[in-house]
């Protein structure tokens, strides 16, 4: 059974810094990308980052380069985002999702969904 649980969620003040953890089970990341992406209030989901299966190459939304970094750790079958420097309008649920592979910005690409971790930045 495929199964994704975010984790790291919280609230914090504005240039902060919070981890993101996506924990996958039920399949493996050798062969599956993972994006992650958040919905502001009243707004669309959006994709924030993603990381390719095979050869890790990164994808990042222009708001975030430079202060957000994914990773992975395929031992522990888990994907990290680390932010930094956050802003308010970073304020939101955070989901990781999974495909098959390469990385998408089409959301509806992505076959199963985590059930999200709400980052609020706020002072």
């Amino acid at each position: 059974q495929v199964q994704l649980v975010e984790s790291g969620g919280g609230l914090v003040q504005p240039g902060g810094s919070l981890r993101l953890s996506c924990a996958a089970s039920g399949f493996t990341l050798d062969y599956h990308a993972i994006g992650w992406f958040r919905q502001a209030p009243g707004k669309e989901r959006e994709g924030v980052s993603c990381i390719d299966s095979r050869d890790g190459t990164r994808y990042y939304t222009d708001s975030v380069k430079g202060r957000f970094t994914i990773s992975r750790d395929n031992a522990k079958n888990t994907v990290y985002l680390q932010m930094n420097s956050l802003k308010p309008e970073d304020t939101g649920p955070y989901y990781c999702a999974t495909r098959l592979s390469y990385c998408s910005g089409r959301k509806d690409d992505y076959n199963y969904w985590g059930q999200g971790t709400q980052v609020t930045v706020s002072s």
